[in-house]
């Protein structure tokens, strides 16, 4: 099969779009199949990858914006992959309609959830609009810069447009699917968490412990992404204050913190947990394993997250996860629930307190997760991918029977 992917996350951004998006393509590619991959690129464009899409990056941010031109595009996939409603995503929408291609689109981010910490969601949204000529008036595009309720109907009224030219939509997690529901109308949900497989790293925990200058014998607590406020940085630091108080030697490491680092260390400050800090920036993916290794627990502290994939990563190699997503804490596969707290500093302080304290808690936590890990390989990841990708062409094509049966029914009238 022939397969266009289309992601506004650049290759080797450190985010799970981009990491899905790679890790689909990797096991796709393996299996056979023939991919396109149009991503932003430099603007001589990439070597590595020849769909590259010519972008700038965007001072400040981590994120490179491109407007793509997709009319040459040989050969014409069978089927078009939107990962994301930026610029790429929606050439890619628009590709599709014109050629007649079915759609799958993963919802891999909470857009309503995001808009209130990134302005470029708005931009992005009123881009979307035009391109897609959705026939918006100037009072439709004034509804993006309200916050509150104007601009999360709007932003589901460019979703809906989203939906409606897509034959299936890829749900990371249950929590994900769940909140498709506000919009009126939605295609099938097929709910389809990514499948993550960790390189081997050579890197050894004790080597890794003394270059961030922590004692061997030091419970490590490791959180993994951004550190922007969607990611709530100031409750998983609040939380380790209130560990802090019951185990005093534990460490934080961070990893992954490249924007808001000194409001990281100002807050930390605050808090009195600075000593026992380490943030990293972000690290090669095949340098992740080591990481896992070095630590005790992973505390995943965002609310906002459809799938978290460091949990599963995490969880592959074998270090417990304690989460204050509720919604998050079914796991792929149908396996046992994680352990989840309520999101303020007390319950889930506790909650790192309790895994790190009981070694029977922690073996138990990590075995659950290693075994979860287990159950919900790459080939179940690639079959159930393969079969959304099927019936998308099959919904697609009885869509356009249907259409042509009705031109017949009216011409015959």
């Amino acid at each position: 099969m022939r397969i266009a992917h289309f992601c506004d996350s650049h290759p080797g951004r450190s985010d799970g779009v981009a990491t899905s998006v790679a890790a689909t393509v990797s096991l796709l590619r393996a299996a056979g199949h023939e991919v396109q991959v149009y991503q932003p690129a430099p603007l001589l464009r990439g070597r590595d990858e020849p769909c590259g899409v010519r972008s700038l990056p965007v001072p400040m941010r981590n994120i490179r914006v491109g407007l793509p031109h997709f009319s040459g595009m040989r050969p014409v996939p069978h089927i078009v992959h939107v990962h994301t409603p930026g610029p790429v995503g929606i050439g890619g929408l628009r590709y599709a309609r014109a050629h007649d291609l079915p759609v799958v689109m993963t919802w891999h981010t909470d857009l309503l959830a995001y808009s209130a910490h990134f302005m470029e969601i708005q931009f992005g949204a009123a881009h979307a609009a035009q391109r897609l000529a959705l026939g918006w008036t100037v009072r439709d595009y004034l509804r993006l810069a309200r916050s509150g309720a104007e601009r999360r109907a709007q932003l589901l009224r460019l979703g809906q447009e989203f939906m409606d030219r897509t034959s299936v939509v890829i749900a990371p997690s249950a929590k994900t699917a769940a909140g498709l529901a506000e919009f009126e109308r939605l295609p099938p949900v097929w709910t389809v968490p990514t499948s993550i497989q960790l390189a081997e790293c050579p890197l050894g925990r004790a080597e890794l412990r003394r270059s961030l200058r922590i004692p061997e014998t030091a419970p490590v607590v490791l959180a993994v992404g951004r550190a922007t406020k969607e990611k709530d940085p100031a409750l998983l630091l609040a939380s380790f204050a209130r560990l802090l108080r019951q185990v005093p030697n534990a460490r934080l490491v961070m990893v992954g913190v490249k924007q808001n680092r000194i409001n990281v260390l100002r807050v930390a400050r605050q808090m009195g947990v600075a000593h026992a800090l380490r943030l990293v920036r972000p690290v090669p993916h095949n340098r992740m394993a080591a990481y896992y290794r070095m630590a005790d627990v992973l505390a995943f502290a965002s609310t906002t997250d459809t799938q978290g994939l460091v949990m599963i990563e995490a969880e592959a190699a074998g270090l417990p996860v304690v989460l204050a997503d509720a919604a998050l804490a079914e796991r792929p596969g149908g396996a046992s629930g994680r352990l989840a707290t309520a999101p303020d500093a007390d319950s889930f302080g506790a909650g790192l307190g309790r895994v790190l304290t009981d070694p029977a808690l922690h073996h138990e936590v990590a075995e659950a997760g290693r075994a979860a890990a287990d159950a919900y390989s790459a080939e179940h990841y690639l079959g159930h991918l393969m079969a959304a990708y099927q019936f998308a062409q099959r919904a697609h094509g009885a869509a356009r029977a249907s259409v042509g049966a009705s031109r017949a029914a009216r011409t015959a009238g």
